[in-house]
């Protein structure tokens, strides 16, 4: 029996997400599976991924093979990097504390292109912003300039109303 790693389809039309799961390899894609690993959400900027480590790199181990997709983000969450570590062991070329210094100092520098690209999208985001709202503001004085003009022109255009015969002018307050 063939076991791959592969993506489930959930979710609307245009709005999918997929669970990460163990199933056999001649099962439906939607099908039933042997194990549920984790949640893959590309909706999100960036993706979301939330995978149990310890269960996946288990099924790894064990001799699963991952769909091209869930390779991608197996490598992308470091469970890829972790069974070629351990597979060293195996072969007696690393020792275990050799595996968690590698797999430690790879996973803080992951972490830290992580947070630079979400601070980067962060402050792109405020940035258009900001700019949207500057040109907003722009198009909105240059409205009200324009409705000034026309109003400015109308009472220039409009001569003052003549009193109509066997009527007295109009009397100010003043004279009151």
């Amino acid at each position: 029996m063939a076991v791959k790693i592969r993506l489930q389809r959930f979710g609307k039309k245009d709005s999918a997400f997929f669970h990460m799961v163990v199933a056999d390899g001649r099962a439906p894609r939607d099908g039933k599976f042997i194990e549920k690993l984790g949640i893959y959400n590309p909706n999100t900027n960036p993706a979301t991924i939330d995978i149990n480590f310890d269960s996946t790199l288990n099924w790894l181990m064990k001799g699963a093979q991952p769909t091209d997709t869930c390779r991608a983000i197996l490598s992308y969450r470091g469970v890829m990097m972790k069974k070629h570590l351990l597979e060293g062991v195996k072969k007696g070329a690393l020792t275990e504390a050799q595996v968690e210094e590698k797999f430690s100092k790879w996973q803080d520098e992951k972490s830290g292109k992580i947070l630079g690209k979400h601070d980067r999208l962060k402050k792109e985001s405020s940035e258009h912003a900001q700019a949207r709202l500057k040109n907003e503001s722009a198009v909105k004085e240059a409205k009200a300039a324009k409705i000034a003009a026309k109003i400015a022109e109308a009472a220039a255009a409009a001569p003052a109303p003549a009193p109509a015969e066997g009527e007295a002018p109009a009397e100010t307050s003043a004279a009151e």
